[in-house]
């Protein structure tokens, strides 16, 4: 069964995840660092993890696979679910794919080594109501699109 797993201690959009999860059907375990409110209801879990470093991440890397979804920001995380099977969306609606990981390692790398040096670095921007709305959208197809697969056996 498809399941979506959720970064979800700085996720933005769990409350989108289960109204779409919701309409779908599908299981969805919200992984944390610390107890966090989640509606009642039997295809969602909670699942809290120990405080340590990468705990959440590691708990994610383990258990999503083939078809499963993983709602992430954390790059590296990305690119240890995409080597499952996985896919992957941020919570602004950008897909990360075998095609896109490996610039935003780069990506990544270059700019923590900017900031080890001293050098200042934006960081991300805002989030806004079109990066919700995409968001949406893109998971929306996403569940469709392995869902479609999956039908045609």
């Amino acid at each position: 069964m498809l399941e979506i797993f959720v970064d979800a201690d700085a996720c933005p959009v769990k409350e989108e995840i289960y109204r779409i999860a919701r309409r779908h059907g599908l299981r969805v375990r919200v992984v944390s660092n610390s107890w966090m409110r989640v509606p009642l209801d039997p295809q969602l879990e909670l699942v809290v993890v120990d405080k340590q470093f990468n705990q959440a991440d590691d708990w994610i890397a383990e258990r999503a696979g083939e078809d499963d979804i993983v709602i992430s920001a954390d790059i590296p995380l990305a690119a240890r679910c995409l080597r499952n099977g996985a896919r992957v969306l941020g919570p602004t609606g950008r897909a990360f794919t075998e095609d896109s990981i490996g610039e935003a390692l780069a990506t990544r790398e270059l700019l923590a080594t900017l900031r080890e040096a001293g050098e200042e670095t934006r960081g991300p921007p805002p989030f806004t109501r079109r990066d919700r709305s995409r968001f949406l959208q893109r998971l929306d197809d996403m569940i469709r699109a392995i869902q479609r697969r999956r039908a045609r056996g």
